[in-house]
């Protein structure tokens, strides 16, 4: 039996207390703390009790967990406190003026410490106890925590026995290190929040973006919390990301995570901190599928771009219309802090079929104000720049923003606010001439975008099409399509071979109330986005409750099937509503769309005028449907 390893007592000349640790400290040092849930709890205490003659010492990190009693007005004059990033234990003495804080990007923050641009006399961190060869594991917080001990002039650490050992490249040998304090207690765990419906249709949206293969980047919080719901069908997933919590254990329970076709460090999770519960600090012990790793290869954008399929999703405090993102600030009051979000969207952004997204609700304040705005608040930050901003996703979509117009821009963004918004951001941008003086407006409380009507389905060539109703933002993708047609197409269409498409008429197709108007378009994946192959619509009279129904399908995507589908789901959805009859006009060249209708399965009536056919049969009779 192997014997159990004394490591204070080979390391005995080290070990030291708290108290005696912090009495080497010297008025004006610079003091760097360990980050997040790896904060050195008791060394933190110790420095407020026991370091009395200390004066105008600064305090550095980036974000702790645990209490900061350095940071309140009655130690004003012995700490100064400087901060990569505002966490909740601290924002009440920033709010108060007790203290600085450096906006930075993340990846950047180590080079500071080796330059000596931000000079560090003492580290104070945690570590796990020495193995036989005298390495010791950073544990959940490596992150700028191994750059800090590097570059520190002294350094202590408190070695707690309940710190998870992880793997990587997380350790730092007792010769690196000044003074060991043994010190157990529990490490400061981070719960699980539950999801409420608003961050579940966000995680929805979020995992339509993420495609199997892909090698995922999110934090902790409730955004990943929810969207980790819906991840659990995806295949072959990785992780390469900054930070994670406990989201992580159930989508590699479920064989979503598998890290199998990572580009690089394949079979790895990589990380550099975590936060989370004890759950998460039992899984990731001495668990081999882990490597933790400092910030400054984790961050590095130019290693995230080598991930194939790399998703990055961060959060935003507000964005303006033309994508602006602002992260770190409401207004003039400093928040959090730029962290790590551009180096991974700037990573994402160059990675082979990469996408970099900024998620957010769509309201503040319990639905009293839009976080899609036409000017970011007075004071506000821009911390993803209109240049680098990709994705957008709230609750009510996805807007794709890189390489559109401002105008494009502009409809995107308000299509994914909060309905009861949307005009007022309208109204601003047309203001601000963004948006031409016509652009429609709705009454979003009564318009609600049907999103139970998306769906894939197969052409009978096996091509996936996705089928979904006609959006605002549509515009542009269906006028590219409209004047994409043959002559022939337009004619069979609109009866004449010349028609142009412009923004009044185009903008009529794509701004309707899904209820008397509703239109299905049918789109792929494009260079620039979904584009738009395919639309059928009916127009419907109310009292009646009979309809004009029309489609339309680009050349190349013809004899696909594509008519029959978007026909047979029109029908399918106006029955569910109630309407009785469709009707349609179709000239007698039109063969393939007469076909159509006769192969629906309903009793179709026909009549020639001479020049067109005019198609009509009911959908309801007498409360049945009667499709044969």
């Amino acid at each position: 039996m192997q014997q159990e390893f004394d490591w204070k007592a080979r390391y005995g000349d080290l070990i030291g207390s708290a108290r005696e640790a912090v009495k080497a400290i010297r008025s004006g040092d610079s003091i760097f703390i360990g980050t997040g849930c790896g904060q050195p709890v008791h060394l933190v205490e110790a420095l407020t009790e026991h370091a009395r003659h200390v004066y105008d010492a600064h305090i550095i990190h980036l974000l702790t967990m645990g209490a900061a009693p350095y940071a309140t007005a009655h130690f004003r004059e012995r700490f100064k406190m400087n901060s990569f990033f505002i966490a909740d234990n601290v924002r009440d003495a920033f709010d108060q003026g007790i203290g600085d804080y450096t906006p930075m990007f993340l990846s950047d923050i180590p080079r500071q410490f080796e330059t000596g641009r931000t000079p560090l006399d003492v580290a104070l961190i945690t570590v796990t106890p020495p193995d036989v060869n005298g390495l010791c594991s950073l544990g959940v917080s490596v992150d700028i925590v191994k750059a800090a001990a590097t570059h520190a002039r002294y350094v202590v650490a408190q070695v707690n026995a309940q710190m998870p050992r992880t793997l990587g490249n997380g350790f730092i040998h007792v010769n690196s290190i000044d003074m060991l304090v043994p010190h157990d207690e529990p490490i400061i765990t981070v719960e699980p929040e539950a999801s409420d419906e608003t961050l579940r249709r966000i995680g929805q949206n979020l995992a339509r973006l993420v495609e199997d293969n892909s090698t995922i980047e999110c934090g902790i919080g409730r955004i990943p919390q929810a969207l980790a719901e819906f991840l659990k069908d995806k295949k072959e997933l990785g992780v390469h990301t900054e930070m994670f919590g406990d989201w992580i254990i159930d989508l590699i329970e479920c064989g979503a995570i598998t890290c199998s076709r990572k580009t690089i460090n394949r079979g790895k999770i990589v990380a550099s901190f975590c936060m989370g519960s004890q759950r998460l600090y039992d899984y990731i012990d001495n668990n081999p599928l882990f490597e933790f790793h400092p910030t400054e290869y984790v961050n590095d954008p130019f290693v995230i771009a080598q991930h194939d399929k790399m998703v990055g999703i961060n959060v935003g405090l507000e964005i303006d219309l033309t994508g602006q993102v602002c992260s770190d600030s409401l207004g003039y009051r400093f928040y959090s802090g730029i962290g790590g979000q551009v180096d991974f969207i700037r990573g994402c952004a160059r990675s082979r079929d990469g996408k970099a997204i900024i998620a957010m609700p769509s309201t503040a304040r319990n639905d009293e104000v839009s976080r899609i705005v036409a000017k970011l608040t007075e004071g506000a930050g821009v911390v993803t720049t209109r240049g680098d901003v990709h994705y957008v996703v709230t609750e009510y979509g996805i807007a794709y923003l890189h390489g559109k117009s401002i105008r494009e821009r502009v409809l995107s963004l308000i299509n994914i606010a909060h309905p009861k918004f949307r005009n007022d951001l309208i109204h601003a941008a047309k203001a601000q001439r963004y948006l031409q003086e016509d652009q429609i407006e709705l009454a979003w409380d009564l318009v609600r975008y049907p999103e139970e009507l998306e769906h894939y389905d197969t052409l009978r060539d096996g091509t996936e099409i996705f089928l979904r109703p006609v959006k605002p933002t549509d515009e542009k993708a269906l006028s590219e399509m409209l004047y994409s047609l043959s002559r022939d197409s337009v004619k069979k269409r609109y009866f004449t071979h010349t028609k142009t498409f412009p923004h009044k008429d185009v903008q009529r197709l794509t701004n309707i109330d899904y209820q008397n108007d509703l239109a299905i378009v049918g789109v792929v994946p494009g260079v620039t986005g979904e584009e738009v192959v395919a639309i059928a619509q009916y127009f419907l009279d109310p009292k009646t409750q009979v309809a004009e129904v029309a489609f339309i399908v680009q050349d190349e995507w013809q004899a696909k099937g594509m008519g029959s589908l978007l026909l047979d789901y029109l029908a399918r959805t106006a029955i569910q509503r109630g309407v009785k009859t469709f009707y349609a006009t179709v000239l007698p060249s039109n063969k393939a769309m007469l076909t159509i209708f006769y192969n629906t399965g309903f009793k179709i009536n026909t009549e020639f005028d001479g020049e067109a056919y005019s198609i009509s049969y009911n959908l309801i009779k007498d409360g049945e449907r009667t499709r044969t």
